[in-house]
């Protein structure tokens, strides 16, 4: 049996930490003696050593308490987890450290085939066991989402670009997917209650953006254009529900209407030049 600062000299973990381990259920010792220290035997530091394990994959602390807190809960099968999870990390840091050498180097290496999406696609695979029936009422079928998942490997380059430019970075990317699939039944159902509004978010979205382009002559920056304009961004959110969509998410809206077409459609449904306009005020909200 160790005492609590036995398993903190131990492990390096402060004993504060593991008396909140204690405090929240996560990891309690298996004996208290009559004065009310705390001890611990094997058992308890095979427990910390998966929960060390998890904190390593960025598992939050109630993620960790509800995997470990399984009726079926086999540490031999979670080991085998953890050691693929790991691997996957592994291999994706050591392409980015590669990757980084050859910057350090001078070279150019214009390439996004290090920042792979391996976790995230574990996180599919994994939300496919844990949530059946909820991938059954969304897409229909389990076939269905197999071929989601197909389809994000196969555009994995492409994906891992777009979620540097709106995250910042994969793992950023990674954490909010993850964060969306936890949730994701209490969003689809959020999602459902606002469909019979649609119309209504739609109309209110249509009028705000004729009252931001009703007169092109005005500066960006006035009052009243950017009144409309803050309107509009607290009516996307809202329509977000919450969901993360990173730090870049609204540069590529303002990218959106640089696009030929979508420039096309806004300029014939709001006047010549209203892609420009609206492109124009966004970025003075955000960088202004």
């Amino acid at each position: 049996m160790r005492t609590t600062s036995q398993v903190a000299k131990l492990t390096g973990i402060s004993v504060r930490t593991l008396q909140y381990y204690d405090e929240i259920n996560l990891l309690n010792p298996s004996q208290l003696t009559s004065s009310g220290y705390r001890l611990y035997d094997d058992e308890d530091l095979k427990k910390l050593q998966q929960i060390l394990f998890f904190k390593e994959l960025d598992f939050k602390l109630k993620e960790i308490k509800a995997i470990i807190g399984q009726p079926d809960y086999c540490q031999i099968e979670v080991y085998k987890k953890q050691k693929k999870l790991l691997s996957l990390k592994r291999d994706r840091l050591n392409r980015l450290i590669s990757l980084l050498d050859k910057l350090e180097k001078g070279e150019s290496r214009m390439s996004f085939t290090e920042f792979d999406l391996s976790e995230y696609i574990d996180a599919l695979e994994q939300f496919k066991t844990s949530e059946p029936d909820q991938i059954i009422k969304y897409w229909g079928s389990v076939e269905s989402f197999d071929k989601l998942i197909e389809k994000v490997k196969e555009d994995e380059p492409h994906l891992a670009q777009l979620a540097v430019k709106q995250f910042g970075s994969v793992e950023k990317y990674t954490e909010a997917m993850k964060n969306n699939l936890a949730h994701f039944s209490e969003l689809m159902e959020q999602a459902d209650g606002m469909r019979e509004s649609i119309d209504t978010l739609m109309k209110k979205n249509d009028d705000l953006h004729v009252r931001l382009t009703a007169d092109m002559d005005r500066e960006v920056s006035s009052p009243e254009v950017q009144r409309a304009l803050q309107e509009i961004i607290e009516l996307s959110q809202d329509s977000l529900m919450g969901m993360a969509v990173g730090d870049g998410y609204w540069n590529m809206v303002i990218e959106s209407y640089e696009n030929e077409i979508n420039k096309a459609i806004t300029d014939q449904k709001y006047g010549e030049g209203a892609s420009d306009y609206i492109a124009d005020a966004l970025r003075y909200y955000f960088h202004k």
